[in-house]
């Protein structure tokens, strides 16, 4: 995903958003990212236009974020079109930004950390 040229937020980190044909959505952020509450915005605002009036369950692959900034993690509280959310990661260092975000924040669906992927799939088709 680029910046949109209509949205004067900065971004400093792209991501990928894509809906499968099974209705999963796929959020993705690359390695060592630094997600900023722009970029935050900027994602959730995409998942609610690919999704519509519809509601989809969401892996969101967090493997080896750097950083999620205190009004990113605030976007990231918010209802969007997801109806669950399964964070995936890789490292220690994922599990605690997940830990701490789903700690301190209310969540607005079922969000749960996994760091295999076949079993956030299948917490996910529970959906």
């Amino acid at each position: 995903m680029t910046a949109d040229p209509q949205d004067p937020s900065p971004r400093l980190t792209d991501f990928d958003l894509v809906l499968n044909p099974d209705g999963l959505l796929r959020l993705t952020w690359p390695q060592d990212a630094s997600i900023s509450e722009a970029d935050a915005e900027a994602a959730m605002r995409q998942v609610n236009l690919v999704c519509g009036e519809d509601r989809h369950p969401m892996l969101v692959d967090m493997a080896t974020t750097a950083v999620v900034s205190r009004g990113a993690r605030a976007v990231f509280g918010r209802p969007c079109q997801a109806s669950r959310i399964a964070l995936l990661g890789s490292s220690p260092v994922d599990r605690v930004i997940a830990n701490f975000f789903l700690g301190i924040n209310k969540v607005p669906c079922p969000t749960k950390f996994f760091t295999s992927e076949p079993d956030a799939l299948e917490w996910l088709a529970v959906d």
